[in-house]
């Protein structure tokens, strides 16, 4: 875990985080993933990004882009966690198309079907999963997520059918408590498949989920609680969003 002073640092340090990781990543296999997120958080992190002199380190054309939830709404429109990403840094680098795997807008050749949306993505998730692998995504490098002040994470929504899926790896999320009530998701076992999870928040209102979910809360009520990497859980908060964590964790 580690506080940052503010949201700003926490973007900004973030960033350098992410360029590493990719840099590091593309070293050791040649190409690298990355898993988004949206929010203010997600979203300042890809903006750092593209301002970042470092920016260019990353060979942009060999990284491989996903989306960990996104809202189901029209392409293009200014709501959808791909909009805002195309926006933030996407639109800026050489990134390779057919690396980029955006989930299906409401507008799309599913309609205003989330749950084949959820089902086609999942397929093209396990198009690209190694044979070996025990579940079916790819390797996903570094997967960034955000924290809802009831504790969800990606569109996983506490004490909801969705935070408890255990065989899907995508799902169409509906009646969320939060606009719009559609969206689709990768659930926590796809969750946990990637190699490095960071959580990404900001504010107090997100004191209580953040020390409930860093004290072992279930899943089920926390869905934060339930993120996890194969080799590292990182936490990346603000000051506010930790006043609520134990003297000197």
């Amino acid at each position: 875990m580690v506080v940052h002073d503010s949201g700003e640092l926490l973007a900004a340090a973030a960033a350098a985080r992410l360029i590493t990781a990719l840099v590091d990543a593309q070293a050791a296999h040649g190409v690298a993933s990355v898993v988004l997120t949206g929010g203010r958080t997600g979203i300042g992190v890809l903006e750092q990004v593209r301002r970042s002199p470092a920016r260019d380190a990353v060979n942009w054309s060999d990284v491989d882009v996903y989306w960990g939830d996104e809202r189901f709404l029209p392409d293009g429109d200014p709501e959808r966690n791909e909009t805002q990403a195309r926006e933030a840094l996407l639109d800026h680098v050489a990134v390779n198309p057919e690396r980029v795997h955006p989930m299906a807008p409401s507008d799309g050749k599913f309609g205003a079907d989330a749950d084949a949306a959820a089902a086609h993505y999942a397929e093209v998730l396990a198009t690209k999963a190694a044979p070996a692998t025990d579940i079916a995504v790819p390797r996903f490098d570094v997967l960034l997520l955000g924290v809802g002040e009831e504790g969800h994470t990606a569109s996983l929504f506490p004490d909801t059918p969705y935070v408890k899926e255990a065989e899907r790896t995508v799902v169409g999320v509906h009646d969320c408590p939060k606009p719009p009530p559609t969206r689709i998701s990768l659930t926590l076992p796809a969750i946990r498949a990637a190699s490095e999870v960071w959580l990404m928040t900001t504010g107090a209102a997100k004191a209580e989920p953040v020390a409930a979910a860093l004290a072992g809360a279930k899943p089920v009520d926390i869905p934060a609680a339930g993120a996890r990497g194969r080799d590292r859980t990182l936490w990346l908060l603000d000051a506010t969003a930790a006043t609520q964590l134990p003297t000197g964790s």
